[in-house]
Parts: structure tokens; C-alpha cells; sequence
């Protein structure tokens, strides 16, 4: 099934999954922020299928300048549950898709970390799933 989807719904996935990112690179401030973020945006890189070429374009994401980790919360976690709802309105693979996008987003972003997660990534992991399950 192909899906159609708006400009806005386009940077509702955008914002979600490289938000994600975002806010466990965030949680990682004391260890290797950029190294997180890098990891786990060339994961959402090299994602297939209609997401995978949403997330490719060279669009902007929405708003991930927040100036707190939870004002970044605040915008990303409501667009991650957003981003389910909509997929499953037109092609409940494709939502399983972009929930597998961004668990291979996140263990990449995690792996990136020398040593264990930090409890700070862990607990911002199970805030992204709970968003996830939300829908």
C-alpha cells in the first residue's frame, strides 16, 4: 500500500524520529553527545520503505531547539505517538516500520556510548517506547 501523506505529516515523521535521537544524545551530556546523535542519524539514514524516504529527504525537522531537555521532550514525544497514529490510518506495516526505524535508531545511538547506557539514556529510551505504545 502506498501512502499519501501531507507536507505536515512528512515533518511530523521528521521530527519524530530525528527528535528521538535527539533527546537520547541530550541524555547523554555527559558522555559522548555527538557521538550518539551521529550513530543514530545515519541509522535513520539508511532506513527503507515510504519512511525511509521520508526520513532521507533533505527537509528540515521541526522544532528540536529546545533550550531544556524537556522542552525538547515537550515536541518530540506528542510527535512520535502522532507519527503511529498516522502510519496505522493507512498502512499498519508501515507503522511496525517506523517503530522498527526507530528501535534500530535508538540501539545505535546507545551502542555509540562507550560502556552502559547511562541510567538518563535508559529512562529517555523507555519515555520514546511508552510515546511508541501510546498510539
Amino acid at each position: 500500500m502506498s501512502l499519501a501523506l501531507t507536507d505536515q505529516d512528512k515533518l511530523t515523521l521528521r521530527t519524530a524520529a530525528y527528535g528521538a535521537v535527539s533527546l537520547l544524545a541530550a541524555a547523554d551530556a555527559a558522555g559522548s553527545p555527538h557521538k550518539v546523535a551521529t550513530h543514530g542519524s545515519i541509522a535513520l539514514a539508511s532506513a527503507t520503505g515510504p519512511v525511509g524516504h521520508v526520513l532521507a529527504e533533505r527537509s528540515k525537522a521541526g522544532d528540536l531547539n529546545g533550550k531544556t531537555v524537556a522542552e525538547l521532550a515537550d515536541h518530540v514525544l506528542p510527535a512520535l505517538t502522532a507519527a503511529v497514529i498516522l502510519l496505522k490510518k493507512q498502512d499498519p506495516e508501515e507503522a511496525d516500520n517506523f517503530r522498527s526505524i526507530i528501535g534500530v535508531a535508538l540501539e545505535a545511538a546507545t551502542r555509540a556510548r562507550t560502556g552502559e547506557p547511562s541510567p538518563t539514556m535508559a529512562d529517555m529510551t523507555r519515555k520514546i517506547t511508552k510515546a511508541l505504545d501510546a498510539a
